[in-house]
């Protein structure tokens, strides 16, 4: 019994150490990794410089799906005229804007 225990303990070398194998999966961990976080980071700027430059009369959409045109922009909150016929008025948060529609092509691209 005790034998096979150490039989079954000890590690059968490959011809080449396989070290090769590890540095190609952590160099392949280390790239998507860094790509990634790029990725992100792009990412996170654009949507910074969108709510920064939030102005009157542009048209977007919250992160609920929430349509409407902004008609005043206050340090972290941003109001929307959501209906034209009743003049309601909403106020959110400024990062629950997801993004300034241009067109309603935009909208089509979401779904």
């Amino acid at each position: 019994m005790i034998e096979l225990m150490l039989l079954l303990g000890q590690t059968q070398q490959a011809p080449g150490g396989g070290g090769g194998l590890m540095i190609g999966m952590l160099l392949f961990v280390a790239v998507f990794f860094f790509m990634t976080s790029r990725s992100q980071k792009r990412e996170k700027k654009k949507k910074a410089d969108m709510l920064g430059n939030l102005s009157k009369n542009d048209r977007v959409m919250t992160i609920g799906g929430v349509i409407g045109t902004v008609v005043g922009v206050k340090d972290n909150e941003v109001i929307l005229k959501v209906d034209e016929a009743t003049n309601t008025r909403m106020t959110f948060i400024r990062r629950s804007i997801q993004q300034v529609v241009h067109s309603d092509e935009d909208l089509k691209g979401e779904g």
